[in-house]
């Protein structure tokens, strides 16, 4: 291990931030090798102990090694995801085979199994923690799930699978960076942007000065298929524009073209379930969540879809009545467009003239990090004194409510070309008792920049996002366990986005709204008529939310239901998504799905693969909370203290529902969240 690498040493700064500034690209295939090496001697030995098995000569022992590979892996894929340069997507192309193949030496070692069923079978009889318990339980699975119990051959392939899979959606990612990139509107005039906001084109104006177009006007495209200036502009060929760029992404003809990817993607999933046992892809993934099974998921969304779609409908004839001026059918590139116009009709209420209240520092210090505060009891406060991985990423530290040290947060707020697009949550550094770490976790956002000296304005959907991602932070730094397998967000995929659903709720509570909703200019806080009207408009527009997404989610499920056999033929996938659609009700061309498959970076590039009806799945449990918070007196710290330790403080340490019914004291009921979205009925 070089003594001059410094990623393969423990950072020097505060709770482990890795000191990026002394970090050069260079540095980081070299690292991987050494930490591989070194990982692959740790589990080695593990695996060759002549001592029989015990929970501390295997599962700790186990939980002990591949600190470093972490430590470097952490690293490098916050930079890989946040500002992936040349350089960067360079060293990732490099690595996914060698990731991949890593994983599986040590997952599919049939001595380490070995010991690890050898302690399943008899855990009954152990003296051994809840945790403990659970720990073997889980470890024994997952290497089951990895198919380690597999005949030689059959792991031969499903490494050599793994390995191309794993190449394979980092293309993808890459991809439909470079498409995203290269399909960002150019406009020539102001006229043509009629409708945004003097921040808004200063942004615009400022994205075509990056790229060497002074004068101009660029408007980027977020990750998902529609754009938040749709809801303003005026001129309907803008609309169109951005409209079509974005649903083209990924699907052109040429370098960046994802089509051939995600087929090979969906075809080596299923290949690969099959070796493991399983009908599809969806079917190996449900059944480690709490779904269980593809019909369960089916059942829910099939349940919806239905009332979301007759919503979707009642919608798009409401807005006629609005577009009827303009003597034109809606479309898609309208929609966002008209449901302003007949939100304005019918409640007197414009959400796009709520942005002179969000802005950007206030929404964060007064808004996000006051309702944390007032819940737990936690404090943040700056460090310009440490530097994160690029200049737009900032560090708190958080002090817990006794004063003691938590962890730190660290929010990239602004978009640029070398991140991806979205937003998400990560963690650079876990908590555990075993490693005795702290946690260091990220929120990235991708909101425009404006130009030098004016705010930074947020839409409604803005703070939301927000508010969201911070719920996933505060899990990650609340979460408190033993052993670095269940730290921080390290939870069934379907149960993850619940704890940050259950953070949005605090948008519009009184006594936080009312202490960051203040008009940035005047100071004034946001109307209560207006707080009002946002209240009367829960369910408004929400079948074609509801639509959308559930369109997203059956795409998503109708890839990765197929098995081996019905992958393997000639696959069209305008036409596949067109079917699948068709098939759940959800084919009106005036509400597309969220994502489509192309620019789907969910489930062909990030983990959410037959997951992404998650969000809807712990929609459920947030739902319910959300009505057990107001039950019991909302924003308190004894209301926060007992939804931190009976479910965000276990992380992946207890059965996520067994978690939750500890908390509420029963299951989670569906009611609360039909009233929600308005599907009642």
């Amino acid at each position: 291990m070089s003594a001059h690498n410094p990623l393969l040493h423990p950072s020097p700064l505060p709770f482990g931030l890795p000191d990026y500034a002394a970090v050069t690209a260079d540095d980081y295939l070299p690292a991987f090798a050494a930490a591989f090496a070194q990982h692959r001697d740790e589990v080695d030995r593990i695996a060759t102990n002549p001592d029989a098995p015990s929970f501390e000569n295997t599962m700790l022992a186990l939980e002990e090694s591949g600190e470093v590979l972490g430590r470097v892996a952490s690293t490098f894929y916050t930079i890989a995801s946040a500002d992936a340069t040349d350089a960067v997507q360079g060293i990732e192309e490099a690595l996914a085979p060698q990731m991949s193949a890593h994983h599986d030496a040590i997952e599919l070692d049939e001595r380490l199994f070995g010991r690890v069923r050898s302690l399943h079978e008899t855990v009954g009889s152990l003296d051994l923690s809840d945790e403990q318990r659970y720990l073997i339980e889980r470890r024994f699975r997952e290497m089951s799930r990895a198919g380690a119990g597999l005949g030689d051959t059959e792991k031969q392939r499903l490494t050599a699978v793994n390995e191309r899979l794993a190449v394979l959606t980092t293309t993808f990612e890459k991809n439909l960076l470079a498409d995203t990139n290269d399909l960002a509107v150019v406009f020539d005039s102001a006229a043509e942007l009629d409708g945004l906001n003097e921040g808004q084109l200063s942004s615009a104006a400022r994205a075509a000065s990056d790229r060497g177009l002074d004068g101009r006007y660029v408007v980027t495209l977020p990750l998902f298929t529609g754009h938040p200036y749709l809801a303003t502009l005026t001129r309907r060929e803008s609309r169109r524009r951005i409209f079509d760029a974005s649903r083209v992404r990924g699907r052109r003809d040429g370098g960046h073209d994802n089509r051939p990817v995600l087929i090979e993607i969906v075809r080596l999933r299923a290949e690969r379930a099959a070796l493991l046992g399983y009908a599809s892809h969806a079917a190996y993934v449900t059944d480690d969540e709490t779904a269980g099974s593809p019909a369960a998921v089916h059942d829910l969304l099939r349940r919806l879809a239905a009332p979301a779609a007759r919503n979707a409908r009642a919608e798009r004839e409401a807005l006629r009545t609005v577009s009827a001026d303009d003597a034109v059918e809606v479309e898609a590139h309208d929609w966002a467009f008209y449901t302003e116009k007949l939100r304005q009709a019918e409640f007197d209420l414009d959400t796009a003239a709520l942005r002179p209240w969000f802005e950007a520092e206030r929404v964060l210090r007064d808004g996000v990090f006051f309702a944390a505060e007032k819940l737990y009891g936690i404090t943040m406060q700056e460090r310009t004194d440490l530097t994160a991985y690029h200049a737009d990423a900032r560090v708190f530290e958080v002090t817990d409510a006794d004063g003691s040290e938590l962890g730190l947060f660290i929010l990239d707020l602004y978009t640029r070309d070398t991140k991806r697009g979205g937003a998400w949550m990560n963690s650079i550094v876990t908590q555990s008792a075993v490693r005795g770490t702290s946690p260091v976790v990220v929120n990235n956002l991708n909101v425009s920049r404006p130009a030098p000296g004016q705010p930074t304005l947020l839409s409604l959907d803005e703070v939301t996002t927000l508010f969201h991602e911070f719920g996933h932070a505060l899990h990650g730094l609340f979460a408190t366990v033993t052993y670095p397998s269940f730290a921080g967000t390290a939870v069934f995929r379907d149960f993850v986005e619940f704890p940050s659903q259950v953070n949005e709720m605090w948008i519009f509570w009184p006594e936080v709204l009312s202490n960051y909703a203040l008009h940035h200019e005047t100071g004034e806080p946001l109307p209560a008529d207006v707080v009002e009207k946002l209240s009367s408009t829960e369910t408004f527009n929400q079948g074609f939310s509801t639509s959308e997404y559930l369109a997203a989610s059956w795409i998503d499920q109708a890839w990765h239901s197929l098995s081996a056999s019905e992958s393997a033929g000639d696959i069209d996938v305008a036409a596949f998504e067109a079917a699948a659609l068709a098939d759940i009700g959800l084919d009106e061309p005036a509400v597309p799905p969220r994502y489509s498959s192309t620019y789907f970076a969910h489930v062909f590039s990030g983990g959410y693969s037959a997951g992404y009806y998650s969000y809807i799945w712990s929609e459920v449990l947030d739902a319910d909370t959300v009505e057990w918070f107001r039950e019991s007196g909302g924003l308190t710290r004894e209301n926060g203290d007992r939804f931190r330790t009976r479910l965000l403080g276990v992380g992946g340490s207890k059965d996520p529902l067994a978690a939750y019914r500890d908390f509420r004291g029963r299951a989670a009921e569906i009611a609360p969240l039909l009233k929600r979205r308005g599907l009642e009925g």
